[in-house]
């Protein structure tokens, strides 16, 4: 099964790192946040991979031809007869990755429809270039196979910004609670799709987040899967800070590779 990761939008809010080089490959523990996102799909058995860029693209682009030789030591032979031979075999074999342009003003949506052409199986993933998580894909696969509707989104319950405070009638607090998860299901953007999703994508400019889900909701063909474990976007300075903080001390949740 194939795994669509849209990798196309500018980043504005992480304007630090994003301003040279594309969200995706704003780096969490010396990697790049879509090596790791890939890295959990291939821990399940998912290597095919349909990366849709827009901003920056070529950058990505860059990185994946020239993986080989920066992840391995490599022996070159220089002349008339030339030779390369790579030394060592790093961890990420048999990944296949099909990098495609869809557009620097593309929405979500749009990506996916340019994409088309890559995702002709009866069943595809679907997923952001900038979060991280340790879901259980192959358990998010049976599930939706299970329930045989249109599409699956992964749901998370979010911690709330703020500690919640119990407060009596003469202002005297009982109870403090930091940052509390909320009773309310987000999405995670973790997504299994079967191919006829696509064709409730209109044009470029089209949001998957609105009129597609949405109206897959109101046709009852979208399911959520209840993932109860840990999930982190990264759309802020701040938020890269956490997570490679969370690298650097062995705590992050999300590597459940080897």
């Amino acid at each position: 099964m194939k795994v669509a990761i849209l990798c196309g939008g500018v980043g504005t809010r992480l304007r630090e790192e994003t301003e040279f080089r594309p969200k995706p490959l704003v780096e969490v523990g010396g990697r790049p946040i879509l090596w790791h996102i890939m890295k959990l799909y291939a821990h399940h058995g998912f290597r095919d991979f349909v990366l849709c860029l827009g901003y920056r693209g070529s950058m990505i682009k860059e990185y994946f031809l020239n993986y080989e030789a920066m992840n391995n030591d490599f022996t070159i032979c220089l002349g008339k007869e030339s030779r390369l031979e790579y030394n060592d075999n790093h961890e990420e074999q048999n990944f296949r990755i099909t990098l495609a342009d869809t557009g620097l003003e593309t929405m979500t949506g749009g990506r996916l429809r340019r994409a088309r052409k890559y995702l002709s199986d009866d069943c595809f993933m679907v997923t952001y270039g900038d979060g991280v998580s340790d879901v259980d894909i192959r358990g998010l696969v049976e599930f939706h196979k299970s329930h045989g509707r249109l599409a699956t989104v992964t749901t998370f319950r979010p911690a709330s910004r703020f500690g919640i405070l119990d407060i009596n009638s003469d202002n005297q607090v009982q109870n403090f609670i930091e940052k509390p998860k909320s009773d309310a299901w987000a999405s995670a953007g973790f997504f299994v799709f079967q191919r006829e999703v696509l064709d409730y994508l209109d044009d470029d400019q089209c949001i998957l987040e609105h009129q597609p889900l949405e109206r897959l909701a109101r046709e009852r063909q979208l399911i959520a899967y209840h993932h109860d474990g840990f999930f982190y976007a990264m759309d802020t300075y701040r938020e890269y800070q956490i997570l490679n903080d969370l690298w650097k001390n062995g705590l992050a949740p999300w590597k459940v590779w080897d």
